[in-house]
């Protein structure tokens, strides 16, 4: 049985989430880096990430990720196009951190709005077609010898200053997701067992009662929820 207080971390994280604020990883292959994104993501309340891998397959976690696949939720696609259509189909802007004559300061762009973060691999940056349908191009200032950072360190630069500025808009102090979304993906993650079971039988995810526990009768009191969106 969950403890009170990890069922009150979990909803408590949820209701950070960030739902208009993700990454597309174009071709991050180093497992390493893609977990250290992960990670990030998680750290500045992002639930769901992005990658494209041509190759196919998802690449494999490592330790450096600190288990936070456990929870971000990474969509793996095999097309630029087809991930940057459902990104911009959603509303997002896509940002590109990407060195060129058009490229701005990252601390310039309005992170305010819905926004992709496009980040590429180390060897190759962002591609040239992920950099052709961006809607802008972003650059993390160097004023040393060396010319890039790691793709990861990338990442929380941009992604920290992303949260600073959703911090200062008050974004954090109103949940993005739903009752519903919020008591099921807590569900999830306090019993994953239960849940694939639910999924193999089409059954519904239970509400969960103040213990974390889910509520034997089917009935939709979800407490915890609609305490922390109430």
């Amino acid at each position: 049985m969950p403890t009170q207080q990890r069922v009150r971390r979990i909803f408590e994280v949820l209701t950070r989430r960030q739902t208009d604020l993700t990454v597309l990883a174009d071709d991050v292959y180093k497992p390493h880096n893609l977990s250290a994104i992960l990670r990030t993501c998680d750290a500045v309340g992002i639930g769901r990430a992005h990658a494209v891998t041509p190759t196919g397959g998802i690449p494999t976690y490592v330790a450096t990720s600190a288990s936070a696949d456990k929870w971000v939720d990474l969509d793996v696609f095999d097309d630029i196009d087809v991930a940057i259509d459902g990104l911009q189909a959603a509303g997002m802007q896509i940002i590109a951190a990407h060195f060129s004559d058009e490229a701005v300061d990252y601390r310039d762009i309005d992170y305010t709005q819905p926004t992709t973060v496009v980040l590429g691999n180390e060897r190759d940056g962002v591609r040239a077609r992920a950099a052709a349908r961006a809607d802008a191009h972003a650059i993390i200032p160097m004023l040393g010898m060396v010319q890039s950072l790691n793709v990861s360190v990338a990442a929380a630069v941009i992604l920290f200053e992303a949260q600073r500025q959703r911090r200062q808009a008050g974004l954090y102090d109103r949940p993005q997701l739903t009752p519903e979304v919020m008591n099921e993906q807590a569900f999830r993650w306090l019993h994953p067992h239960l849940a694939t079971e639910c999924d193999l039988r089409g059954h519904p995810i239970p509400w969960l009662d103040m213990d974390g526990e889910p509520i034997a009768d089917g009935s939709s009191d979800g407490a915890w929820a609609q305490s922390f969106t109430s």
